[in-house]
């Protein structure tokens, strides 16, 4: 899995220009992946402070408004590829347009096979 990171203030202060050809960049590289097989999905997601963060503390919930961070950087979407091997998915997020910018991060998910009982 890739996770997108960016500043979403940053992004919004981009030029226009500059902002589409980012988006631009992202259309390449994701028919580039569908063609070759290595795509299997991936979501924008909403903007930071429409998210919620929850923490259970002695049984009880907690809840507050907008991300738990304080950064500049905030989780923005992710994609999920087949890649061959972690340098393959490495390769992959170099080429993302906000690791220019910002950060991408490579992580394995972790199959889990069911099994009957």
């Amino acid at each position: 899995m890739l996770l997108i990171y960016n500043n979403p203030a940053a992004l919004a202060a981009m030029p226009d220009p500059e902002r589409e050809g980012l988006m631009a960049e992202v259309d390449t590289i994701v028919e580039e992946l569908t063609a070759s097989g290595e795509w299997v999905g991936g979501a924008a997601l909403a903007d930071p402070a429409m998210s919620r963060t929850v923490r259970v503390r002695n049984g009880v919930p907690a809840t507050t408004d907008g991300p738990y961070a304080e950064a500049k950087e905030q989780l923005a979407g992710y994609l999920v590829v087949d890649a061959a091997d972690v340098d393959r998915a490495t390769e992959i997020a170099a080429r993302w347009p906000d690791a220019k910018y910002w950060a991408m991060e490579v992580r394995p998910i972790v199959n889990v096979v069911d099994t009957e009982v």
